[in-house]
């Protein structure tokens, strides 16, 4: 049983560090934004990041933390190992957005590129940690890291008055947000639909949510790079989202291209790729108003996101 209180804990540990981040009404559509790409590093990440490193002994910080990151969960970790003297190594594939790389590094952290996707990178971050006796940080399969990001849950419960009419939709890829918010949200008396969407190019979660098993799912490529790779075997999040989502969606990468524009052009906000599914799956009218849609980040090449902007538009 996942202890709840644990993300109460967390939203303690991490507040210091971190943006409340903004929640606004789109009131001629009845949908509500939590704007995570406004957050420290530029996305959620952080939040479960911190919340791990803040909780390890310091012998765990200090003998290294290593990670395997899209981008975003690798400058969480890496603003964490800055924050508290500890070294951090992150894994990434060798497809990874540049932007993302710079900033690892920036924030002090040894990268290291793997040939592959996601996958690939986690199991070499693994092995690494293992080998030389460092404190692996998982990007989701973690109590600690799924009771920080859970804590964006806590924030929405504090400033809407949440109850059964509405719908609250989570980006997941291997569903740590998914799980840290729809646990928290599970405690509400009036408890909201919590939903979760993935791109279809990359549906392991969801194969694991609907069916208990992602064997047989091929991976094509996505724009939503933070969102992709299999969930590892046996990961804490898997009876989590089987247990508190209501529904999951997959959306489709012309999708994923209206919503980074429609985010643009609407409401001025640059989000990547990864964190336009919620939007999406709105922008589809696949789930009714009142909803609320964490974006759950923003690290995107600037000309990148003017391409999609382009794109969006024409569409």
């Amino acid at each position: 049983m996942f202890p709840i209180n644990w993300i109460s804990q967390a939203a303690g540990r991490i507040a210091p560090h971190i943006q409340r981040t903004s929640v606004t009404l789109d009131a001629v559509r009845g949908w509500y934004f939590k704007w995570e790409n406004q957050q420290v590093t530029g996305s959620f990440k952080v939040r479960g990041a911190l919340n791990k490193v803040l909780a390890l002994e310091s012998w765990e910080q200090a003998r290294g933390l290593v990670t395997a990151s899209a981008g975003n969960h690798g400058q969480g970790l890496a603003f964490a190992g800055r924050l508290v003297g500890a070294p951090v190594k992150v894994f990434v594939s060798d497809t990874a957005v540049e932007k993302k790389i710079r900033a690892m590094r920036a924030l002090g952290a040894e990268v290291e590129l793997v040939p592959g996707g996601y996958e690939q990178a986690e199991a070499a971050g693994i092995r690494h940690a293992a080998l030389e006796g460092k404190t692996w940080v998982s990007a989701y399969n973690d109590a600690h890291v799924i009771s920080g990001q859970g804590t964006v849950g806590l924030e929405l419960a504090a400033e809407l008055e949440l109850d059964e009419t509405f719908s609250v939709i989570l980006p997941a890829s291997g569903g740590g947000l998914a799980a840290g918010v729809a646990a928290a949200l599970s405690a509400l008396p009036r408890r909201p639909r919590v939903v979760a969407a993935q791109p279809q190019a990359s549906a392991f979660l969801y194969a694991l949510y609907n069916g208990g098993t992602q064997a047989g799912v091929v991976e094509s490529p996505t724009l939503a790079d933070g969102l992709t790779g299999a969930v590892e075997s046996g990961s804490l999040t898997i009876p989590m989202v089987r247990q508190y989502l209501d529904d999951f969606y997959l959306v489709d990468e012309q999708a994923l291209i209206r919503a980074v524009a429609f985010a643009w052009t609407e409401y001025g906000q640059v989000i990547e790729p990864s964190a336009a599914v919620g939007l999406a799956v709105l922008m589809e009218g696949r789930v009714p108003a009142p909803a609320v849609v964490v974006i759950s980040g923003g690290n995107i090449e600037t000309a990148r996101h003017a391409q999609l902007v382009a794109e969006g538009a024409q569409r």
